[in-house]
């Protein structure tokens, strides 16, 4: 059983147009395609550093209070541990924020915006948003421009980075995609089972495998390699204030509509769903008892706890603390 569970689970990649990247070292473990980059923003050192500086600079917000790191924790799995975030003033956010573990693979990307293909796009968002604010630099983006060319060290950082271009809005967000490709995470226990080690899981979780894939459905819609089949779906768990995908298509089918979310380093990414109204697991695995979800029926309490022990095996604890990933501590060999 466990052995066609792992031809159900072969890495099955989803990936937009791009071109292969294979100049870049991505530090990946033996058979792991990289990710494909889009060929007008190709990989490199410099701009993975600059982006990563830029990721957590609170002065790409307005008021200088929000950074992307602000929302997206590393030691939470790029999350917050919130239901949903306030942007800038305290502004109340509309939906959970999503990990960014192998981000590089997702397309569409975020929860109900299925014209969002490219980290490029999405980068912005969250600078320009409106409904709900996030970092408000609508219609501010000259300022941005000026808080990084008065700095000495982002003009140098920028000149390494694009050597043929000057400090733009659209090369700040191709380096912080940049930066946000190198989120990979493949050293979960149940990556190390995966590649040959029976032990890095128990017998508890390996039960709680069996159902995942089994007769819990989960995997109907968490599938693949990175536990998503990046569609959308209704479980029931809509509300008046957020429609979902229809409000980006206008279309009555997509009500309540949401991007099944990765369930990679999920035992560290709560509160879940998109709302961020379940706290716990268990909460979020008895949510999905209406719409179209195909876990309808009631599952025994002791299925679920075998369940848990398997998703928590999907938390990589070595992504979490990956240095490369962090808050840097020097720019231009001063600290930061």
């Amino acid at each position: 059983m466990i052995a066609r569970l792992t031809l159900i689970i072969a890495f099955v990649w989803v990936a937009w147009r791009g071109v292969p990247a294979a100049a870049y070292d991505w530090h990946l473990p033996a058979g792991v395609t990289p990710p494909k980059v889009p060929a007008d923003n190709p990989m490199s050192a410099a701009k993975v550093a600059l982006g990563r500086r830029l990721f957590y600079d609170a002065d790409l917000s307005l008021d200088g209070t929000t950074a992307c790191a602000t929302c997206h924790e590393q030691g939470r799995g790029f999350t917050d541990g919130n239901a949903t975030h306030p942007g800038i003033g305290d502004v109340q956010g509309l939906r959970n924020v999503m990990g960014l573990a192998n981000v590089a693979y997702f397309d569409p990307l975020t929860w109900a915006d299925s014209t969002r293909h490219r980290l490029e796009q999405q980068a912005v968002m969250p600078l320009t948003n409106t409904h709900p604010v996030e970092m408000g630099m609508h219609g501010k983006m000259t300022v941005l421009v000026g808080r990084l060319q008065s700095d000495t060290c982002y003009r140098q950082m920028f000149a390494a980075a694009f050597p043929k271009d000057a400090i733009t809005v659209a090369n700040t967000v191709k380096a912080i995609a940049s930066f946000e490709r190198t989120m990979l995470s493949f050293d979960s226990p149940f990556d190390r089972y995966q590649r040959g080690d029976a032990n890095a899981i128990t017998p508890f979780a390996k039960a709680g495998m069996v159902s995942f894939f089994g007769k819990a459905g989960c995997a109907a819609c968490h599938s693949g390699v990175n536990f998503t089949d990046l569609d959308y779906h209704n479980i029931g768990t809509g509300n008046p204030h957020d429609e979902g995908l229809e409000t980006v298509t206008g279309r009555t089918m997509d009500k309540n509509r949401f991007r099944t979310p990765s369930l990679r380093n999920v035992a560290i990414t709560a509160p879940y769903l998109h709302n961020g109204s379940a706290k716990t697991l268990e909460a979020a695995i008895r949510a999905h008892v209406g719409g179209d979800s195909n876990m309808a029926q009631i599952i025994p309490r002791g299925d679920v706890a075998e369940l848990i022990a398997f998703l928590e095996t999907i938390t990589d604890r070595t992504f979490v603390t990956n240095p490369s990933l962090s808050l840097p501590q020097t720019a231009c060999g001063k600290p930061f």
